[in-house]
This record gives structure tokens, C-alpha cells and sequence, in this order.
């Protein structure tokens, strides 16, 4: 199967504009960024079946220190979601896709994680 090339998958915060550049919008976080209208999001798709479990996010509640653990446990719950992860990719390799998230930090958050499932 061949590999999804980095340059395909893209991040970007919700509140950012959208753009031609972004190809296909994915919104990969189980609420709805707050104060955002529906309009103004651009998505094209909301992959809730993506997104770390409730548990997971709320134990996480975006803490730096957590970092390391949250990596590893939200990637444990995405390789459970063969059938979503295998259309992302499909979707990756055909063009630019920009995974869409809320939080302020761009470091440390879900979409960072799913990124680097997607192009390992």
C-alpha cells in the first residue's frame, strides 16, 4: 500500500480561515469548536469516530506534562478504528487534506497525533 506523503496532511485550527490550499477540511475533535458557525468552519467533513474517547480528552484536558501518555494511549484508540484511519489515508494519497482542531495548542494536540499515524 503505498505511503502517504507528509506534504498531503496538513494541520489547522478551526478558528483559521479556510483556504483552496487546505483541500479537503476535517474536523477531528468530538465537540464542536465553541463560537465557530457552521459556515465560516469551510469543513467538509467531521470525523468524530477519530477523536480521542471523552475519557481520554478530559484526563488529558490538554496538559503538556501529560504529553507523552496521551500520545500513546489516543494512538492505541485509533489503531482500533481500522476502517476510519484506512479512509483518511485513501483520502490522504488521492490529495491535500488539512485535519481541523479547536485547541490553542498546536503542539500538543489530537490532530498532531493523527497526523503522524497517517504518514508513518
Amino acid at each position: 500500500m503505498p505511503k502517504v506523503a507528509a506534504k498531503n496532511v496538513r494541520l489547522k485550527r478551526a478558528y483559521e480561515k479556510p483556504s483552496r490550499e487546505d483541500g479537503t477540511r476535517i474536523l477531528v475533535d468530538r465537540l464542536w469548536p465553541r463560537g465557530l458557525k457552521k459556515e465560516a468552519a469551510g469543513l467538509d467533513d467531521w470525523a468524530k469516530g477519530l477523536a480521542p474517547s471523552t475519557e481520554l480528552r478530559k484526563w488529558f484536558g490538554h496538559d503538556p506534562k501529560l504529553w507523552p501518555v496521551f500520545r500513546r494511549r489516543y494512538t492505541a484508540e485509533l489503531r482500533q478504528q481500522t476502517d476510519l484511519l484506512s479512509s483518511l489515508k485513501k483520502l490522504a494519497r488521492q490529495g491535500p487534506i488539512t485535519l481541523i482542531y479547536p485547541a490553542r495548542d498546536e503542539s500538543h494536540n489530537e490532530a498532531v497525533v493523527l497526523r503522524e499515524l497517517l504518514v508513518k
